[in-house]
């Protein structure tokens, strides 16, 4: 549960509260069986003072205005995690027949005018995909930036952080991620934590069809390309054998669940279903098995066989074929495999939006630098976000990166990239610093400065620690570390006093009370090269 002070939230009046279920921290929030082998309905009765909003995720909800009392049911069986909880000052506003958005009052219009009617839209193309959707309204709240993660697919009430709002593709892919689990995850979902691919891998897949068919594949494709990027970064800095790379992965006794949350669980995942669905000759052919899927497994919860079995049950010709024991290929190596996916899906329609940050990239990184003229001729201003942020990522992997590279890096995009959105910023910023290029770095404590969340603060902060630039650091969290959550001020914390040593004294004039008695002393003083950080790449739960 976490309880936020007026300073915390966007309009600074009212205090805010939300819970985060997901995977087992509903255990602290109500008494219950906190493993998502277990479902069932729930009611509640929340009391709460006069102004403040409270919502849950339920399908039915009820106010007594005299007694300031609020009644929830929701009707249909669910596990622990997607019970959810969420009050403060929020208003709303419908966005379409079965569909409203919540969101504090000075967020309000700007949720309005990304989403008006495109979420209905969402809505019918995945239920001509999958089947009806069996949840009755499908409303969103905004919330603060101290969400620490992007989204949470909580059945009838889909919470999202409000700092996604600026970034329009991003905040179109993570409400049809969530929307997808409507069907997988929260109508069918994992058994155990083991096996949360089976709630992931298969939303990924869904969000995708869903995307095709409202944007085109070669947006999907796009997509598809900039999350395969990141998983192959994430495998390259985990290593190609580590056990969390598996989609059965086992769970030790004592270990949280959620530190298993990873883009293997998405990705390789997505990966697998994608496999199955090529195996079926037609993607069309592939929604109607889910269809099928659903309709037999929604409201219980499923293994992995459950659903492999099903596979070939509704496809016979497939399992004659012994499909499953393909080798090289074998359903058990998906699954039990460490490693990178086994096979990948062909991308080749995303060409037309793929290809120019390809060539733009080679311009770039090809000596010697001749090419400076053609590439600077180039207006990221005219790309879209995913394509500005695939050629970032892709700048970021081969940093550090020649002095003159990135001053004419700099001198050809800073100014276009100021004025876009904090996905494709954080990225330039991160380029700065792990590059040391001093000139740009006014703009990295400028935005930290403004930042609250932990997906746009805790990368920045880790690449800062990771070179010359700790002191940097410091001096930026000392100043701003009263407008950040507990929580994301630990980490950062953490992150400072890493191979730090504190000293003995300390001038306390110069901090505020919340500074922990100590200094951090920077006691590297050449950056390593590559770096140690590992990007978290806008994960929804």
């Amino acid at each position: 549960i976490w309880w936020l002070d007026p300073e915390l939230t966007y309009g600074n009046a009212k205090p805010f509260v939300f819970t985060q279920g997901h995977s087992v921290c509903n255990r602290s929030f109500f008494p219950c069986f906190d493993t998502p082998a277990v479902k069932c309905t729930y009611s509640a009765t929340v009391k709460a003072p006069a102004g403040i909003q409270v919502l849950m995720s339920a399908t039915q909800s009820s106010y007594l205005e005299e007694e300031g009392v609020y009644q929830f049911y929701m009707e249909y069986p669910v596990p622990a995690y997607l019970v959810a909880l969420v009050a403060g000052d929020l208003i709303h506003a419908d966005i379409g027949p079965r569909s409203r958005v919540w969101a504090e009052p000075c967020l309000l219009p700007t949720a309005i005018s990304k989403l008006s009617g495109i979420v209905e839209r969402w809505l019918t193309a995945a239920e001509s995909l999958y089947g009806p959707y069996i949840w009755g309204r499908y409303d969103i709240v905004f919330l603060p930036p101290s969400f620490p993660i992007v989204a949470m697919e909580n059945p009838c009430l889909t919470f999202i952080i409000s700092s996604i709002l600026e970034s329009d593709e991003f905040l179109i892919i993570d409400v049809i991620h969530e929307v997808a689990h409507s069907w997988f995850g929260n109508a069918v979902t994992n058994a155990t934590w083991e096996e949360m691919w089976l709630s992931e891998g298969l939303a990924t897949y869904a969000q995708r069809r869903i995307t095709t068919e409202t944007y085109g594949a070669a947006f999907t494709c796009l997509e598809t390309a900039f999350r395969l990027d990141a998983l192959h970064r994430q495998m390259k800095l985990l290593g190609e054998d580590n056990p969390v790379s598996k989609l059965q992965v086992k769970l030790e006794p004592g270990v949280n669940p959620s530190n298993l949350m990873n883009l293997f669980t998405y990705e390789k995942g997505y990966c697998f279903v994608y496999y199955l669905s090529q195996l079926c000759g037609d993607p069309r052919h592939f929604d109607s098995f889910l269809r099928a899927y659903i309709e037999k497994y929604k409201f219980t919860s499923v293994v992995a066989q459950d659903l492999l079995d099903s596979f070939l049950n509704f496809f016979p010709e497939l399992k004659e074929q012994c499909v499953e024991s393909k080798a090289g290929l074998e359903f058990e190596r998906w699954l039990n495999a460490t490693g990178p996916p086994l096979a990948e899906p062909d991308l080749s329609q995303g060409s037309s939006l793929t290809r120019p940050v390809e060539t733009l990239f080679k311009l770039w990184t090809t000596e010697p630098l001749d090419s400076v003229a053609a590439a600077s001729s180039v207006d990221l201003t005219k790309w879209k976000t995913f394509q500005t942020v695939l050629f970032l990522d892709r700048l970021l992997d081969g940093s550090p990166l020649p002095h003159e590279v990135i001053k004419k890096l700099s001198e050809c995009y800073s100014s276009q990239l100021d004025s876009m959105n904090a996905e494709i910023r954080i990225r330039w910023l991160q380029i700065v610093v792990r590059n040391d290029y001093y000139p740009d770095l006014y703009k990295v404590r400028r935005f930290l400065e403004n930042q609250m969340s932990r997906m746009y603060t805790i990368p920045l902060y880790e690449d800062l620690c990771t070179g010359t630039l700790k002191s940097f650091a410091l001096e930026i969290f000392y100043q701003t570390q009263n407008q950040l959550h507990p929580n994301l001020r630990k980490t950062i914390q953490q992150i400072l006093s890493q191979g730090l040593n504190p000293l003995p004294a300390i001038d306390t004039t110069a901090v505020t009370t919340d500074t922990p008695a100590m200094v951090l002393e920077d006691k590297v003083s050449e950056a390593t090269n590559g770096a140690i950080s590992l990007r978290d790449v806008n994960v929804s739960a």
